[in-house]
């Protein structure tokens, strides 16, 4: 889906804010239901699965950092597409990116969009990737494709928005150290400036 979406139309008990880790939400997002996954897919589908079995919310909103060799550090992009950039099942005679034996799409879509905020792809893989070169994707985290996955299942809305912290390059583990502490400030600002 790719309806833009502002959130006074929906109260805030029935958004749930999705974060890896505290460091990417600050004290912004004090008084919001949030949720720190850890990181990594299975992290990530786990706490999500957990937690959508304690509350079902209507909106599910990650938020967090990522890398990118397209957009800027400091920029915020907004993913509804999502490559689960780790899948290599090619010895076997599948592309790469495709989950084996399954009906999945290469690039899932789901999400809503952002106005005002450029579109991604999003490869999510449990390894710090500082190089892609050539990919179906142009911003790169841990947890968003399972994320996407699960609210997609569940019938959930989702909205993605990711704060560059580095460019997925040799110096991407350095700079998201410092950019990290960054991320919730611009995240909140572009969610709650817009949406009224």
């Amino acid at each position: 889906m790719t309806t833009p979406l502002m959130l006074h139309d929906i109260p805030l008990d029935d958004i749930l804010f999705v974060f890896a880790l505290e460091d990417e939400a600050g004290s912004a997002f004090a008084g919001c239901n949030v949720l720190f996954t850890g990181i990594g897919k299975v992290n990530a589908a786990i706490a999500l699965t957990q937690a959508l079995q304690r509350h079902r919310p209507r909106l599910i909103v990650n938020l967090g950092s990522a890398g990118s060799q397209r957009y800027g550090k400091g920029q915020v992009v907004c993913c509804n597409r999502f490559v689960q950039r780790d899948m290599d099942a090619t010895p076997l005679g599948f592309a790469r990116y495709e989950t084996p034996l399954s009906q999945l799409p290469i690039v899932l879509e789901h999400g809503l969009v952002q106005p005002g905020v450029p579109l991604g792809v999003c490869g999510s893989g449990d390894s710090f990737e500082t190089g892609h070169g050539e990919a179906p994707y142009d911003v790169v985290d841990m947890e968003a494709y399972v994320l996407a996955r699960i609210a997609r299942d569940e019938g959930i809305e989702l909205l993605c928005l990711k704060y560059i912290s580095d460019d997925a390059g040799s110096d991407a583990a350095g700079d998201w150290a410092v950019q990290v502490h960054l991320a919730a400030e611009a995240l909140k600002r572009v969610l709650f400036s817009q949406s009224h």
